[in-house]
């Protein structure tokens, strides 16, 4: 078979599945409890730990910041998998730039308004791989959903992407979160099937 040039065949949509995952239109909700009630007049994300700048901001002026869209696939420990999601809101590489994050940080400890709390190592939320999202498909996010604010890293399992985002700690050692000490895997690549611990 000859191929013209600049021609590519077109990827099969299975290919943008990761192994045991299915492709769903819907938006399930999962969380561990009842969904908070987070009054915007009150609402304050902090910037805190190993940062030259510790930052906090209202509602107003963090949406004030610069923002950028972006369209990624998410994928749910549960198996469910949606595809080309919209959402907008501050990457994490212009948080990181604004309070100065010391060399020694080596993880993220991302916190929310349930008490909940997941870790990610910093490779992981750079250039361009994470953001706090505050819209949606082009709306604001559904308080179901992590709104107002949730973290967003959708190259890992979604339960990594923390709902209803408060504070982001920088720390100089790993610290499992809500559900890794509860047996999931502490790193949760989809691609690899990192469920659960042993995975």
């Amino acid at each position: 078979m000859i191929i013209s040039k600049g021609f590519q065949p077109k990827r099969a949509r299975n290919d943008r599945l990761p192994p045991g995952q299915y492709e769903t239109r819907d938006f399930p909700v999962l969380s561990l409890g009842p969904t908070p009630e987070v009054d915007l007049s009150t609402w304050k994300l902090e910037v805190r730990g190993l940062v030259e700048k510790p930052c906090a901001w209202s509602w107003q002026e963090f949406n004030d910041l610069p923002q950028e869209n972006i369209v990624r696939d998410i994928h749910c420990v549960t198996k469910w998998s949606k595809f080309d999601t919209r959402w907008r809101g501050v990457s994490l590489d212009y948080l990181m730039e604004v309070v100065g994050v010391s060399p020694e940080a080596t993880h993220l400890i991302a916190h929310s308004y349930d008490g909940y709390t997941t870790n990610l190592p910093l490779e992981d939320v750079v250039s361009g791989k994470a953001m706090v999202a505050l819209t949606y498909d082009d709306a604001p996010i559904a308080a179901e959903h992590g709104g107002p604010a949730r973290l967003l890293v959708p190259h890992l399992y979604f339960w990594k992407s923390a709902k209803w985002v408060k504070a982001l700690e920088f720390v100089d050692a790993d610290e499992p979160g809500f559900w890794e000490v509860r047996g999931y895997h502490n790193y949760g690549d989809p691609w690899k099937e990192q469920r659960y611990t042993n995975d």
